[in-house]
This record gives C-alpha cells, structure tokens and sequence, in this order.
C-alpha cells in the first residue's frame, strides 16, 4: 500500500504542478521586470533565456507539425490538409467535427436494475431505470458510427491482461536476478538478452508457428491467450530493464530494514518497489504499449468482433480510397489516452531509464 500511497502523492503533486504553473510563471516574469528596473539583474540574461525559449518552441513546433497536420485533417469535413488547389492555408477554411462525432458514436447511459430485498419476508422490489442518451450523433448527420466503443473494449481488456501477467513475473524476476545468486544466474541473463533481439524473419518464422498452435487449440480468437502472447514477448527487455534499474538501489537501504526485524516480503514491498517507482512506471508504460498498440498479431490472431484499437484503424483503408477525416480522428482519439499517460509518468519513465538507481 505505501507504493500505492507513493504513486498516488506523486500524481497529486504533477496535477498541482500543472495548475500552478501559469501561476509560477507570471510570478517569475514579474520577479524578472522588477530586477530588470532595479538594476539587478542585467537586461542581456531575460533577453537570451527569452530566445532561448522561442527557439524550443520554434523546435517543438516543428516536431508537433505532422500532429496539427492530422487534426487538421480530422476537422476538415472533406478529409483535407494544408494544402489544397488553392495553395498552403495552416488554418482550415470550414471546422467539422462530424469525424470525432463519428468516432465516438452515440453515448448512452445503460438502463439497469435496482433490487431492494424486504427484510424477515420474502419480498422484493425490483425497479428499472431506463437508459438515458446524452448524444445521438444523427442529430448532427452522422450514420453508421465506427464502434470505436467496441474497440475500445477489446483494446483494454488486451492490455490490461498484458500488464498483470507481465508485471507478476517480472518485478519478482527483476529483483532475484538483481539481488540473489543462484545456479545459472548468468546464463539466464544472457538468455534473456538474447530473447530481447529476436525479431527479422526468425520473428515472422515464430508467429507462422504461433498462429498454427493457436489454431489447433482453439485460441485463435481470443483476446487472453493474445495478452498471454504480449506477456511473453514483453517480460525479456522488461526485465532487463527493472533489473538494471535495481541494481542501483544501495543494498544498504535493506540491510537496515533486515536489522529493523522487516521479514524478507517487506523488504521488497517497502524498499525495493517504493525506490523503484521509476523503474516500474516504464515498464508499466511499456507493458500496456505492447498490448495496446501491436497491429501484426492482433490482426492475424483475432476475429472481427475481437479486433483492437490498431486492427479497427486499418479497417478504415479500403482498396481503392481511404476516409481521411474519418482515419485521423479515429487515430487521434486512439492515440490520446497514451498522450495523457505520458504526460504524467514523463518523469518517471526519463528516470527509469536513466538507470540511475538511487545515491546512498
């Protein structure tokens, strides 16, 4: 619980971060014009962290182009982009948003029972409340919407199986191979950094042969046994990269526990996975990514009414023309959950991979 506790004082303070930060900043930009007049701060060092700011936002700018270009794209009602037979335009000359309304289809809240039991009788009362439609979408003359609700579904409950499974081997993996010494250790290090480079055609050689026992067992069409697959494929790198994240933890943080009378169990839920937080929200991130955004398998494996996120996306290409309006608000809307995510673990997932471990 107290790594629970952990991420979630860790998310508050990102949140409160996020709220003050127009705050902190004209704080700062006051702070700076008052030195400024006063004398004591020279006027050259605003002006150059001034240009230097506008050359990252020039930058970032550059790099979030092909974004805009998208939404851009999604908010045409023909499927546009900046150009046209008119030339450039960077702002679109009519704004739809009958694509994201297509995407997200009607909203309905679902009608359910209420049963309230009588106590010493054998009476029930059982009340119905009806459903209740926040959005119809053919109000604003959008038809057949694209079930992005059902591929929603199949999507999170891929991904979701995906990070269980793999967190549950490999967290306690990652610390026995940091922590303990055991027969064959070095070789099933080695074995798991040569599970990491598999790919190529011995890749494609593993899925023609996936696909075939999947069939003869009947796990063809479904969405566990394809998280049991991701599971699989995620846990070598996983490891490797919690393992390495680990052995940066001071052993003498668990000595002191150990002294403290802390039995073996509490040592690693309350040292080792609170100092690895780092370490475990980018494998968590890389987990669900792995269930989440994999197209190859999903589309070979599973069946239409199974298909994911990425699968629902490439059905939207037809042979001979391709919805564009359609096609970027759906990967938009896809792609928004992991935008968010990110945003909030960024400092996490940075110091993850930093293999920094911890200082003593």
């Amino acid at each position: 619980m107290s790594l629970l506790r952990t991420i979630g004082r860790g998310l508050k303070a990102d949140a409160t971060r996020v709220v003050m930060t127009p705050v902190e900043s004209l704080r700062n930009a006051r702070y700076t014009i008052e030195g400024v007049r006063s004398g004591k701060i020279p006027p050259s060092r605003p002006l150059k962290t001034l240009a230097i700011t506008l050359g990252a936002l020039v930058f970032v700018s550059l790099l979030l182009f092909p974004l805009y270009w998208v939404l851009l794209s999604a908010l045409s009602p023909s499927g546009g982009s900046i150009y046209s037979t008119g030339g450039f335009s960077l702002l679109p000359d009519e704004v739809s948003f009958s694509a994201f309304l297509w995407v997200l289809g009607d909203l309905i809240l679902p009608a359910y029972d209420i049963t309230l039991g009588i106590p010493f009788t054998n009476l029930e009362i059982v009340s119905s409340t009806p459903g209740i439609e926040l959005l119809d979408v053919s109000d604003y003359g959008v038809t057949n919407p694209s079930g992005f609700k059902g591929f929603f579904w199949n999507s999170l409950t891929v991904a979701i199986p995906t990070v269980l499974l793999s967190m549950s081997l490999i967290v306690p993996a990652s610390y026995a191979l940091s922590r303990r010494k055991f027969i064959f250790r070095r070789k099933i290090l080695f074995g798991y950094v040569l599970l990491t480079q598999v790919g190529g055609g011995l890749g494609i050689a593993l899925l023609i042969g996936l696909y075939t026992i999947y069939v003869q067992f009947g796990l063809n069409d479904s969405k566990l046994a394809l998280s049991v697959y991701y599971a699989a494929t995620a846990v070598p790198f996983n490891t490797w990269l919690l393992k390495t994240y680990m052995d940066g933890i001071p052993v003498s943080y668990e000595e002191a526990a150990v002294v403290d009378g802390a039995p073996p169990w509490r040592v690693v839920t309350e040292v080792i996975l609170p100092l690895s937080k780092a370490g475990l929200a980018t494998v968590f991130i890389f987990t669900f990514l792995t269930g989440w955004t994999e197209f190859v398998v999903a589309q070979t494996l599973l069946g239409t009414d199974n298909y994911t996120l990425p699968v629902g996306l490439f059905s939207l290409v037809s042979e001979y023309s391709v919805p564009w309006a359609k096609f970027s608000a759906f990967a938009l809307t896809f792609a928004s959950p992991i935008v968010v995510v990110y945003l909030f673990a960024q400092r996490y997932i940075e110091g993850g991979l930093s293999f920094s471990g911890m200082e003593g």
